[in-house]
């Protein structure tokens, strides 16, 4: 018979309280700090903090720092834009693969790899974007300083899935089994135009959604995210005749259209970020034309709105919508021939905020794990996969990879082993006070 004791939440945090006694040295502060961690919460962590398996699981993860940093310059150097992860992805499901879980790729071509817990009531999902900012043919070799490695993508999100990696080894080397399933998840389209296609997969409608949700995809180990930045994104196209900037003279041109349409949004859309919330806008991208000597036949620009607030975003969505329909008024009222221009509003992206409150359980252990860890935590929003979940007030939250990342989305993106180990450690706390611990 075997005996089966399941660590996790106010149910081990009690059974302490009322019959065990802690030694002086645990450093569990005797009530909850300004953040407000919960004694429960603090004392499950370091409870899990101090078990020999979770130990022997922290000695794994250390000793793995050279095949890690392998790993990572390996998959790095596999291009994986927006769109174009197969390959990125499946070598990621060949390697864990090795570690004899099962694997397989979802319809949008996640990576699911399964560990099995001894019940698998609820599962627990620990997420790495698997794509980059960069186009296809961006060079993605990578460069070594000692310590330090220099590509594109390295951090931001390479290094995230190298950290699942090596948490389920270290899962395997410390014995530890638990009690819900453990999903490693290596997801699509996290960056850009992908619009959170592959955590949106996990939270369609109709699917069976994670219980909790843990996205790895933070360059401080410090950082929390628990609250989502919402993003509306648009690819705005002005359309017209076209023709001779000579013979044709007097036509309405696109360009001129949108133009005026940047002018106006980015002067009625500065008075919206300056009060509330923090709010953002950006033209990202502009294009069209064939030649100097021609006007335009079509003018395109994207459009990058950010707030984690609702209605904030609501009104830079309001200005933008306003200003692109000025433009083009504009333009076509000053033309003195030819036909009118039209335009195209296409929404190529919506990411939803949210906020999570501090007291939710997964909140609450993430800042415990971080405390028993020696990391003061702190919580903030962001733009990350766990924006899905969070907008649906589901269990969710985003924590470091580890290491020292700079430069994200530049080509001198860096990410610096220094103790690296930490992050996958946290991580790994985070990860057993949500599934809960089964010996």
């Amino acid at each position: 018979m075997t005996l089966r004791i399941v660590i996790g939440g106010a149910a081990l945090a009690t059974s302490i309280l009322a019959g065990c006694q802690t030694s002086a040295d645990t450093k569990i502060p005797p009530k909850p700090s300004d953040l407000g961690v919960l004694p429960s919460a603090l004392l499950t962590a370091q409870s899990l903090h101090s078990r020999d398996d979770v130990r022997r699981a922290f000695r794994q993860i250390e000793a793995d720092r050279a095949r890690n940093n392998r790993e990572m310059i390996e998959l790095n150097e596999i291009p994986a834009p927006p769109f174009g992860e197969a390959q990125r992805a499946a070598r990621l499901a060949a390697m864990f693969r090795e570690l004899s879980l099962d694997v397989s790729l979802d319809d949008v071509g996640n990576v699911i790899a399964r560990r099995p817990g001894w019940t698998g009531a609820e599962t627990v999902v620990l997420g790495a974007h698997i794509d980059t900012v960069f186009p296809i043919e961006t060079d993605v070799t990578v460069r070594r300083d000692g310590d330090l490695f220099i590509a594109p993508g390295i951090g931001d999100n390479t290094r995230g899935l190298i950290a699942l990696l090596s948490l389920a080894r270290a899962m395997d080397a410390g014995g530890i089994e638990t009690e819900d399933d453990v999903i490693f998840a290596g997801l699509i389209g996290e960056e850009g135009l992908g619009d959170l296609k592959g955590v949106k997969h996990l939270y369609r409608d109709g699917a069976d959604h994670p219980d909790s949700f843990i996205a790895i995809d933070g360059g401080r180990l410090d950082g929390l995210v628990h609250g989502a930045v919402g993003s509306n994104r648009y690819r705005i196209t002005y359309q017209g005749p076209g023709g001779h900037s000579w013979g044709h003279f007097g036509r309405a041109n696109p360009h001129h259209a949108l133009a005026r349409a940047i002018e106006t949004f980015a002067q009625t859309a500065l008075p919206v970020t300056e009060t509330g919330p923090k709010s953002s806008f950006s033209v990202g991208r502009i294009g069209g034309g064939t030649s100097i000597n021609s006007i335009a036949y079509e003018s395109w620009m994207e459009v990058d709105m950010r707030s984690g607030n609702i209605g904030k975003l609501g009104e830079l969505d309001a200005v933008f919508r306003a200003a692109v329909q000025q433009g083009l008024a504009v333009e076509n009222e000053t033309r003195t021939r030819g036909p009118e221009l039209n335009v195209e509003i296409d929404q190529v992206g919506e990411r939803p905020a949210g906020l999570l409150p501090l007291d939710m359980p997964i909140v609450q252990n993430a800042m415990a794990a971080m405390r028993v860890m020696g990391v003061e935590p702190e919580p903030g929003i962001s733009s990350t996969d766990s924006n899905i979940p969070i907008s649906m007030g589901l269990p969710a939250v985003t924590i470091a990879r580890g290491g020292r990342s700079s430069g994200a989305h530049s080509l001198d993106e860096t990410w610096e082993d220094v103790d690296a180990h930490l992050g996958v450690q946290q991580a790994l706390l985070l990860t057993l006070m949500e599934a809960g611990i089964a010996n």
